[in-house]
């Protein structure tokens, strides 16, 4: 669909969970258009949320998704199992993700009984390029439990990208940039170093940077850490929302396997 540079696409990020049981109470999706948050709600399991994206993309392609959750693992994983790109990755985790998740199997780690392995890299490169915040930075995907594991999630987030691409959504930067688009989001970069786990300090956080919000939306946005981050998260998108369409699909052999995340402060 051709459209004017002055129109920019629409923005939805999605605070996303990796929970067995009750994760439509934790993953939350929030719409934004410039310094707007035209909605922000949970409710949706991780099924009806690629089916909710899929229908918002038919209604309207040009469309941006952010998604938390790493969107590969590290190249030499991919390699071992004779994996050429980041979509097969996808279609095996479709098939044995939950098989990898309740053996806790090498190289994944993090449950009772399974410490870290001595591994050959245990980071994407693009983990490791980000910028701490606050201290911060992103975890090993091949950790699936104990604080801050992000593997689950992204074990159970990668089947959704393979239902996504074949619905016709580019990845970034797999493939290809076009619309509808999905793009790998850290909302700890997209949030600061704030205090999250300070209700009070959400609050002030959003009422600084977001000041058009109505009081309605910067209470639902303060009222948890994932309605939180989805919400910044949109929002600073929306912010960048031209740079979206000047995305280019990777070069880097280890990129176009690993994957890279999106923040605001790319070149």
């Amino acid at each position: 669909m051709a459209r004017s540079d002055a129109i920019l696409p629409r923005i939805i990020a999605v605070d996303w969970s990796g929970a067995r049981a009750g994760a439509h109470r934790k993953i939350w999706l929030a719409e934004a258009r410039g310094e707007q948050l035209l909605r922000l709600e949970s409710g949706r399991s991780r099924d009806d949320v690629a089916t909710h994206l899929v229908e918002e993309a038919r209604g309207d392609p040009y469309l941006v998704v952010g998604l938390d959750f790493a969107f590969s693992l590290p190249a030499w994983f991919l390699r071992e199992r004779q994996l050429k790109t980041a979509g097969e990755l996808w279609r095996l985790a479709d098939r044995e993700a939950e098989g990898w998740l309740e053996r806790c199997m090498h190289p994944f780690w993090g449950r009772s009984g399974r410490g870290r392995p001595d591994l050959e890299e245990h980071y994407r490169r693009t983990d490791r390029d980000v910028p701490s915040v606050g201290g911060i930075r992103p975890k090993s995907p091949f950790q699936i439990g104990g604080a801050g594991a992000v593997g689950t999630g992204s074990l159970r987030g990668m089947p959704i990208l393979h239902r996504l691409s074949e619905r016709g959504f580019r990845i970034w930067p797999f493939d290809a940039v076009g619309f509808p688009l999905a793009v790998e989001i850290y909302p700890r970069l997209l949030t600061g170093p704030v205090r999250k786990s300070s209700a009070r300090h959400r609050a002030a956080e959003l009422g600084r940077r977001f000041p058009r919000l109505s009081a309605t939306q910067r209470a639902v946005a303060a009222s948890s850490e994932d309605a939180f981050d989805a919400a910044i998260s949109a929002l600073q998108m929306a912010k960048q929302a031209h740079e979206f369409a000047g995305l280019a699909q990777a070069r880097d052999p280890v990129d176009l396997l690993e994957g890279r995340i999106w923040w605001a402060a790319m070149p």
